[in-house]
């Protein structure tokens, strides 16, 4: 169908407001924060911005009819093209649809709309005592939707697992506009094992078996202290069996961060006044938080089984402190593009996640891969759980560099699975990893494109992501 039918359709579905079709608007939304995207940018036929289920039902029915793909988009921030619409088509925009519904402080719940910023949503639980637990590191940007069709985590996953374990229901609108909500359709419970479990299915789904439209999530007390130690190690090693000893003392962190030297030198080069120690090889940060004695408790003992092979340890619970000692990792992503002057940190490789038993040997093998192939690599990320995070930095406007960085991209992926881990631990498959997932899921691919074509036969769901 042609590009000036489309939009004339969504005109009269939608205010004028809310369709954007001139070829600034829609070139703004050919890309996400992926290399990819800007490698292989598509632009979308027409951008919405729908508002209500009825509207996106509507949308949703005209596409299905047409055969018109779309690509369901929350603020962007994602790093695989997982919002890019690569056939074209409507990209629909749900940033705008922003309402928090109910919270229910008595069942511990909250009903929010797609486009719910993360750190909002937060700011505005902390007036009932309560949080969403999940930690994304693009909090004050990523929208709750984006978080639930990306199954995101963050920071915080180690103690308070990914955004799967705190959605209790959905409202979802299928590809040929029914709408159908998971959990129970008046259900306000917390727990519930009727029937398959459509919840979890959709989350995760990356857009390719519905739009989300409204959110149910539970929520947890909000802690009331919060502590954190720095370790610096002197051998690589001693940093994730350092790790080991916390948990098997029978210490659950709330966080565990870990720096290499590559990350320690950008950090230091982007901010000399953090000053971290350059000759170490690793450095630890521990994050645990809850009441205050099992807080002062739990740091101490962290503390002191850090001190048998750390060359440097700290503990606090002062609010100042702490921020000074987490600035290191928070600026670790800005600090690898500055690496290199004339370079870039491109969003490729990022999120590979391995068995703890695997961090260490992993991060010499990135660290070797990157010298193979000419590419400075910066590696940290979250330890506690095994998802490092690749930083490789290149010159995107040179054509070789970019071929290196393609290659090296590919050998990090393979070693991911070759080393009992996965392509992903947080931001998904998208476009970026989907040529890995016969090799990471075998015969469970056929099953996963089984249901695919159950729910939207006419394959219009943000084609070419996931599977």
């Amino acid at each position: 169908m042609d590009k000036k039918e489309i939009r004339r359709a969504m005109l009269k579905i939608l205010d004028q407001d809310q369709v954007l079709a001139d070829d600034l608007d829609v070139m703004y939304y050919s890309y996400d924060s992926s290399f990819l995207t800007k490698l292989e940018k598509v632009d979308p036929d027409v951008v919405v911005l729908p508002r209500s289920t009825e509207q996106v039902q509507q949308i949703m029915r005209f596409a299905f009819e047409n055969g018109i793909p779309v690509t369901p988009r929350g603020a962007g921030t994602g790093e695989t093209g997982g919002a890019a619409p690569l056939s074209g088509g409507i990209v629909m925009d749900l940033c705008t649809w922003d309402e928090i519904v109910e919270v229910d402080v008595a069942n511990m719940q909250v009903i929010v709309r797609p486009g719910v910023i993360h750190a909002d949503l937060n700011e505005h639980l902390a007036g009932y005592n309560l949080f969403f637990p999940p930690d994304p590191g693009s909090s004050k940007m990523c929208t709750i939707g984006g978080m639930v069709a990306n199954n995101a985590s963050g920071l915080r996953a180690v103690k308070y697992g990914c955004t799967e374990q705190y959605i209790l229901g959905l409202e979802v609108v299928l590809p040929n506009g029914e709408v159908i909500i998971t959990g129970g359709m008046k259900s306000k419970a917390i727990k519930n094992v009727s029937g398959l479990n459509l919840t979890k299915l959709m989350v995760g789904s990356e857009g390719i078996l519905g739009v989300i439209t409204r959110i149910r999530l539970r929520c947890w007390p909000k802690p009331k202290a919060r502590g954190i130690v720095m370790a610096v190690f002197p051998a690589l090693d001693d940093a994730p069996a350092t790790v080991l000893d916390v948990y098997q003392a029978g210490i659950l962190p709330s966080g565990v961060e870990v720096l290499d030297q590559s990350a320690i030198r950008a950090v230091n080069q982007f901010k000399p006044e953090i000053a971290l120690p350059e000759e170490a090889e690793a450095i630890l940060l521990f994050e645990v938080d809850g009441n205050p004695a099992s807080v002062d408790w739990e740091g101490s003992n962290i503390a002191d089984i850090a001190r048998r092979r750390a060359s440097q340890v700290e503990w606090t619970t002062e609010p100042e402190r702490m921020t000074a000692l987490w600035e290191g990792r928070s600026v670790t992503a800005t600090a690898a593009a500055r690496v290199r002057p004339d370079g870039s940190r491109v969003f490729a490789g990022e999120d590979i996640s391995i068995p703890l038993s695997q961090v260490a040997e992993t991060l010499r093998k990135i660290r070797a891969l990157g010298k193979k192939h000419g590419v400075a690599v910066v590696n940290y990320g979250h330890i506690g759980d095994g998802n490092v995070h690749t930083a490789p930095v290149i010159d995107p406007e040179n054509p070789t560099e970019v071929e290196k960085v393609k290659k090296l991209v590919h050998d990090i992926h393979l070693l991911a699975i070759e080393s009992g881990g996965s392509t992903t631990g947080e931001h998904g498959v998208g476009a970026v990893r989907r040529r890995y997932a016969e090799l990471e899921h075998g015969a469970a691919l056929k099953v996963m494109q089984a249901i695919k074509t159950a729910l939207d036969p006419k394959g219009i769901m943000n084609p070419g992501k996931l599977i």
